[in-house]
C-alpha cells in the first residue's frame, strides 16, 4: 500500500489535494445526479479538513471557498455564505489578498445572490471586481471575472 511509506502530513497533503481535484470535477460536470451532489460535499469536507492538519492559512481559504462554491451549486445558502464568510476571515487575518481574497468576495457574492440578497450581491460583486485589479495572473483575473458575470 502506497499510503504506508508517507509521513503523517503527507499523506494528508495527498488527501487533502486528491479530495480538492475530485471535488473540482464535480462542480464542473454539467449533470450530477444526487449521489454525486453529496459526494462533492463530502469530498469539500474532506479536503478542508486534511488542509486543517497541515495546510498553510492560504489552503484554508481555498478549502473554504471551495465548500462555498458547492453549497452554492447545491442553493444551500446559509451554508454557502457561513464558508464564504470563513474564507474571507481566513484572508484578512492572515493578509491573503490575489485571487484568493477575490474569490472569498465571489463566494458571499453567489451567496448573496442564492438569499436574493441584491444589496449584498452587488456589494460583493463590486469588492470582487475590484480586488480583481490586484491578481498578478492575467488569466487568474480573467477568470474571476468570468465567474462574476455567470452571478446573476
Amino acid at each position: 500500500m502506497e499510503s504506508e511509506n508517507l509521513s503523517t502530513a503527507q499523506w494528508h497533503k495527498k488527501e487533502a489535494i486528491e479530495n480538492f481535484n475530485a471535488t473540482w470535477d464535480l462542480i464542473d460536470k454539467q449533470h450530477r445526479t444526487h449521489d454525486e451532489n453529496l459526494s462533492m460535499v463530502h469530498m469539500a469536507h474532506a479536503s478542508r479538513y486534511h488542509w486543517g492538519q497541515i495546510g498553510e492559512p492560504v489552503h484554508l481559504a481555498r478549502g473554504e471557498w471551495q465548500i462555498s462554491r458547492v453549497y452554492s451549486l447545491l442553493n444551500m445558502a446559509e451554508s454557502a455564505l457561513l464558508h464564504a464568510e470563513e474564507s474571507l476571515r481566513i484572508c484578512e487575518e492572515n493578509n491573503i489578498g490575489d485571487f484568493d481574497l477575490a474569490f472569498a468576495y465571489e463566494a458571499l457574492a453567489r451567496a448573496y445572490n442564492i438569499l436574493k440578497d441584491s444589496t449584498n450581491l452587488e456589494l460583493f460583486k463590486g469588492k470582487a471586481s475590484a480586488a480583481a485589479d490586484a491578481i498578478k495572473d492575467t488569466g487568474n483575473r480573467e477568470y474571476l471575472l468570468s465567474e462574476l458575470e455567470n452571478i446573476e
